[in-house]
């Protein structure tokens, strides 16, 4: 079987999320691949803004858009560059999780796609569904769910 060439890993910014992404990043480094780090989100609506920022006042300098999920997409991104990868592609997306990694999966034509086990042991996540669990159901490609609790 041939090397992977583009890895797509999901963070969140939790620690779950990040340990993921420095497998993925080890993996990539070691396969010479492509690592796209994304990060999903939902946009603030200008009612929801406003508030924030009357709210904080001075202690926010901005609260807007995908702010939040650049931050995110920064760390991962460090922590990639540490864990060896050397082709590293940043994503944020717009909506939910499961979708949106499969939208980036697709659109790269990603051969692997990487996310931690976070809610996949929970109540909750045999219920309704764990970001993992949905990932390796719907992908399409290979899925690594890395252990990370």
């Amino acid at each position: 079987m041939a090397a992977y060439q583009t890895i797509v890993v999901g963070t969140d910014g939790s620690d779950s999320s990040l340990a993921a992404v420095d497998r993925a990043a080890a993996v990539a480094a070691d396969s010479g691949a492509t690592l796209v780090i994304a990060c999903a989100y939902y946009p603030a609506s200008q009612d929801e803004v406003d508030r924030a920022q009357e709210v904080l006042r001075d202690e926010a300098y901005q609260v807007v858009g995908s702010t939040p999920a650049e931050d995110t997409l920064q760390t991962a991104r460090d922590r990639a560059v540490k864990a060896g990868a050397a082709r590293i592609e940043t994503v944020p997306v717009r909506g939910e999780p499961v979708e949106s990694l499969r939208k980036v999966a697709r659109d790269r034509s990603a051969d692997l796609l990487v996310v931690g086990n976070r809610g996949l042991n929970t109540l909750a996540g045999r219920i309704l569904g764990s970001v993992p669990s949905e990932v390796a159901r719907k992908s399409g490609v290979d899925v690594l769910i890395v252990h990370t609790t």
